[in-house]
């Protein structure tokens, strides 16, 4: 069940990045439960179950998991709408999303899918990831400048920004500017030793208390000591597809978002992960999850480089972590009580800004004017209309445009000739000289490297003029595979050939190769005698073939 993964323990190695991991979650947990406006709580305890089930189940040495600001994003769109829709009964049913979530995951992970997941063009990565980024903190500015959220998500808060800063509360955004003075002007070196979301939480936490009456800052409150209650799953007939929707968007992008980071880790540990029991122990962890209120998580790229960085060796680590955050939870739930909301605000702003591509957007321009196209275009989608419609239309647009790029390289590996002054097919100089003898009556066609379905046309092309010769040798040598258009193209060279009148010599020596020919019945539309395994010998033979028509007379009555 758990396979190797915890035979390269180090225990103070592990504990060290268990404890240290843990501080660096607290902030994160509380402001992205706050955020998401399911409580702090539900942060704090997403942090705990999401990390301890995914580190005990998951495939991976070091990762760290917990909730993250994309998934806090479509988290927060779920329970918003659920919430509007079913006051009651909308809250339960968010957390069933998640659950639901969590049970795709699995199935991801057991039909062994989690190797094509991160399979899509970076561009729309990076587009999906900064629109998330945008989101969060659009978001935050009505908390961050003393508001209450709004509801109607990115639209609803830009409608609704002039009324907000009308109505400016300037003693919360003095907290949320200092808390981001914190977060961006902390000196690095001291990183290493303290995190800053930490000490801006701390810091500007006791400024409030000092120079702020308790009652005029809108505050956290005390967070509930004692375990989460169970939310049992509910379902409505009319909001069921849009409950499969929603799960499939928040299970896709835990899937990304888990991946991604166990990459990152890979390269640090020089070790691999399994994607396929990792996305099945996500899966567990967020189920188990959203049946406790708790927000969903998935690998946390800052967590988990901390995590080896401090010298974390094996899953014990992050179960140390969620540990340490219960016993927070469950002894010292009280000493969250003064924080700031607009601290909470200041710190989901600054991962917002941290999970903007800047490298990307920086130099997309110059590196591909497409690549720039459809990172804005999904960036755009993502925040103003769907985050899977982004996704998906990027992947789209992406593909055609990488096809139609493979189709004119591959379209130069389709070659006719007859002559051979025309130096494009690799011939021997005996085989040149065959071909020559034949005086352009043989045509030699000669294709490399895989065939897919965007070169049926230049296969069309290229034998369009069969008809003037007396034979064609179709030469499939450097081919390793063909899919179904094209053999529906060899097909009709081969059919075009024959009805001219041109007999067709078929030179296929990759036995993998002659396997499709099989299967798509062309072996048996060519004459046996007629198909060889060498050049030499179908050159020979389509020269012979044509020295014997020559040498026909006409029959006279």
């Amino acid at each position: 069940m758990f396979g190797d993964r915890f035979n390269d323990i180090s225990l103070k190695g592990d504990i060290f990045g268990g404890v240290t991991t843990a501080i660096i979650s607290l902030p994160l947990a509380l402001a992205f439960g706050v955020a998401s406006g399911a409580g702090a709580e539900a942060g704090l305890w997403g942090a705990i179950l999401v990390g301890f089930f995914a580190a005990l189940f998951g495939g991976s040495t070091s990762l760290i998991s917990e909730p993250t600001g994309p998934m806090t994003v479509v988290m927060t769109a779920v329970l918003t709408s659920m919430m509007a829709k079913y006051p009651e009964a909308g809250m339960a049913m968010a957390f069933t999303v998640v659950m639901m979530a969590g049970a795709f995951q699995i199935l991801i992970g057991t039909l062994k899918l989690g190797k094509y997941i991160t399979l899509m063009p970076y561009s729309v990565i990076s587009g999906f990831m900064s629109g998330i980024g945008v989101i969060l903190i659009i978001l935050q500015l009505a908390p961050l400048l003393g508001q209450a959220a709004p509801t109607g998500g990115v639209v609803g808060t830009i409608s609704t920004l002039p009324n907000i800063i009308a109505n400016i509360s300037f003693s919360e955004l003095l907290l949320g500017i200092l808390t981001l003075a914190v977060l961006f002007f902390f000196p690095k070196q001291y990183r290493k030793y303290v995190p800053a979301q930490l000490v801006a939480l701390v810091a500007v936490t006791l400024f409030s208390i000092i120079f702020f009456d308790i009652d005029s800052i809108r505050r956290i409150g005390e967070i509930p000591a004692g375990l989460p209650s169970l939310v049992m799953p509910h379902f409505t007939a009319d909001m069921f597809m849009t409950m499969v929707v929603d799960a499939l968007v928040l299970g896709t992008l835990g899937c990304i978002d888990t991946l991604l980071t166990a990459v990152i880790g890979d390269s640090l540990t020089r070790k691999e992960h399994d994607s396929d029991k990792e996305l099945r122990g996500q899966g567990l962890a967020n189920m188990i999850s959203g049946l406790f209120g708790a927000l969903p998580g998935a690998g946390a790229t800052m967590g988990t480089v901390t995590n080896i960085q401090v010298g974390a060796r094996s899953p014990l680590s992050g179960m140390v972590r969620a540990l340490i955050l219960a016993l927070v939870v469950l002894i010292a739930g009280g000493l969250t009580e003064p924080i700031p909301m607009a601290v909470l605000a200041g710190i989901a702003v600054y991962v917002g800004f941290n999970i903007l591509d800047w490298s990307f957007i920086q130099r997309a321009h110059k590196v591909s004017l497409q690549g720039m196209m459809i990172m804005y275009g999904v960036m755009l989608l993502t925040v103003f209309v769907d985050l899977i419609l982004a996704v998906g239309l990027g992947v789209f647009i992406s593909n055609i445009l990488i096809i139609e790029q493979l189709s004119r390289a591959q379209a130069q590996q389709v070659k006719a000739i007859s002559d051979t002054d025309q130096d494009i097919v690799p011939l021997t100089d005996g085989e040149r000289m065959l071909l020559d003898r034949a005086n352009g009556k043989v045509l030699f066609f000669y294709l490399s490297g895989p065939m897919i379905f965007s070169v049926s046309k230049a296969i069309a092309r290229q034998h369009s003029s069969v008809g003037d010769y007396q034979a064609m040798i179709l030469d499939l040598t450097d081919v390793p595979m063909f899919d179904v258009t094209v053999g529906l193209a060899l097909e009709n060279a081969i059919k075009d050939a024959q009805e001219a009148n041109c007999a067709v010599f078929l030179l296929c020596p990759n036995q993998e190769t002659r396997q499709q020919l099989e299967k798509f019945e062309l072996l048996a539309m060519v004459a046996k005698e007629n198909t060889y395994r060498y050049r030499h010998e179908a050159l020979q033979a389509a020269l012979s073939y044509v020295e014997d028509k020559a040498a026909e007379k006409p029959f006279i009555a």
